[in-house]
């Protein structure tokens, strides 16, 4: 019986192997990771987090769950609000990753809880959590639909759940976007993190992910209500909203 096969950017790969080339990927950014996202974004991936923060909703002594939180940017805004009665967990499934998020709140004062897991397949109970972030990493995983279910399931009913994602851009916008994400990406890519590979499939694994329409849908479907968007940049960036009612 032949394995099913999954999106690694524009190529096919069993599905086995996915979770592995997307860590490699992430191994090799992560040092980098902060000043390529400066570099890419012009800056502007601060005020799309600061934007998803605000709709957060988060107050003093909330539990908050940050999947695929990387170097830990939305967990620092949210441990600072949730102050001490509150808990933010740091997770990522890559340990690269989350080393460098785990440091850096360190050095910032913020000893916050953090877990190496599988946002597939969440290590927390049901009804936890008052709000649930996922920043720049659902694109990335094999089984969306799984993971979304999973962020349904830890959800308190009236919690949250925060996307922010790339998206589809609006059409005028498409072929300056094009140039720059493959012509330029990976070249920044080169002279910064010397990788040029991993930031041509990070362009490639945003045309790959679901535009607009389609996440709202898929949140529907696992059990989200109250579902809507906020195109940001023209739509280079999306935060899609949900709660579980």
């Amino acid at each position: 019986m032949s394995e099913n096969t999954t999106h690694f950017g524009y190529k096919t790969v069993a599905e086995s192997q996915k979770s592995q080339k997307v860590a490699e990927v992430f191994h090799s950014v992560a040092q980098k990771y902060d000043v390529m996202n400066d570099l890419m974004s012009v800056g502007l991936h601060r005020v799309w987090k600061a934007f998803t923060f605000t709709q957060s909703g988060v107050r003093e002594g909330a539990k908050v769950l940050d999947i695929a939180g990387g170097t830990g940017d939305l967990s620092l805004a949210f441990a600072k609000r949730a102050g001490k009665t509150g808990q933010v967990w740091l997770t990522d499934i890559n340990s690269s990753m989350l080393t460098v998020g785990r440091d850096r709140l360190l050095d910032k004062g913020f000893m916050l809880p953090v877990a190496q897991c599988d946002a597939e397949k969440l290590p927390f109970p049901s009804h936890y959590f008052d709000c649930v972030s996922v920043a720049f990493g659902l694109r990335n995983m094999t089984h969306k639909d799984a993971a979304l279910t999973e962020m349904f399931r830890v959800l308190k009913p009236g919690g949250r759940l925060l996307v922010l994602e790339f998206s589809k851009v609006a059409k005028p916008l498409a072929p300056i976007y094009d140039f720059y994400s493959f012509s330029l990406l990976p070249k920044m890519g080169e002279l910064v993190a010397n990788d040029a590979a991993s930031y041509q499939y990070l362009a490639e694994s945003i045309r790959m992910h679901p535009g607009q329409e389609e996440l709202a849908q898929m949140m529907r479907d696992v059990g989200f209500e109250r579902v809507d968007y906020h195109n940001l940049t023209a739509g280079v960036v999306a935060l899609h909203k949900g709660f579980k009612i």
